[in-house]
């Protein structure tokens, strides 16, 4: 009798013991099969998917155009205000060297509708391991943008016939005209003899 009890509890427990695994292994499955859902549902689009590939970029502040098309409503603003459109690299010695220049020019027409637009063309590598931290050393982040179109010959024509394509290159325009100046300025009143037409 005591025997036959004692195989019933057994069976019991080794019935109940299955029982919990079934139903954790269950559970852990329908959990899984949640989360893959809810991963399909977030999977993000090809357009956003090719973002994701610069996402450090977004979050320090400075705005990033993959293509040349993004960036050229800049070149097209009509209104009252003249923009200093400067095409420069973090890899470009007579860039960095002029950037000072660029800078100067916040005291001298603070009272002016003029803005400058330091463009980086710096590649997709550096923008995360130079670029930032180089325009935040030297407290330029609300002048700066990245263009990340490498396919330079497409579009440079499109900012000036008269471009080379090498940088530095300021491109200066208004609703009434525009100019390019390529190479380097030596000194901060080298450019604004230039700007001044335009004021």
């Amino acid at each position: 009798m005591k025997l036959a009890v004692i195989k019933y509890r057994v069976f019991k427990l080794i019935f109940l013991i299955i029982i919990s695994f079934s139903l954790i292994y269950c559970q852990e499955k329908k959990e899984k099969e949640n989360v893959k859902e809810t991963a399909k549902v977030e999977e993000p689009s090809e357009n956003e998917r090719s973002k994701k590939a610069v996402p450090d970029y977004y979050t320090s502040g400075i705005p990033v155009y993959e293509k040349f098309e993004d960036f050229e409503p800049i070149l097209n603003i009509q209104n009252d205000t003249t923009y200093v459109i400067n095409f420069w690299a973090t890899w470009c010695k007579p860039c960095i060297k002029e950037l000072p220049h660029f800078k100067d020019l916040d005291s001298i027409y603070k009272d002016k509708k003029m803005k400058v637009v330091l463009v980086s063309l710096d590649f997709p590598k550096d923008v995360d391991t130079k670029l930032v931290s180089f325009v935040k050393e030297n407290q330029i982040e609300d002048k700066v943008v990245v263009l990340l179109d490498g396919k330079y010959n497409d579009w440079i024509d499109k900012v000036s016939p008269e471009w080379s394509g090498a940088i530095p290159a300021t491109y200066i325009f208004n609703q009434d005209s525009n100019d390019l100046f390529q190479g380097a300025f030596e000194n901060t009143s080298e450019l604004v003899e230039v700007i001044e037409p335009f004021l």
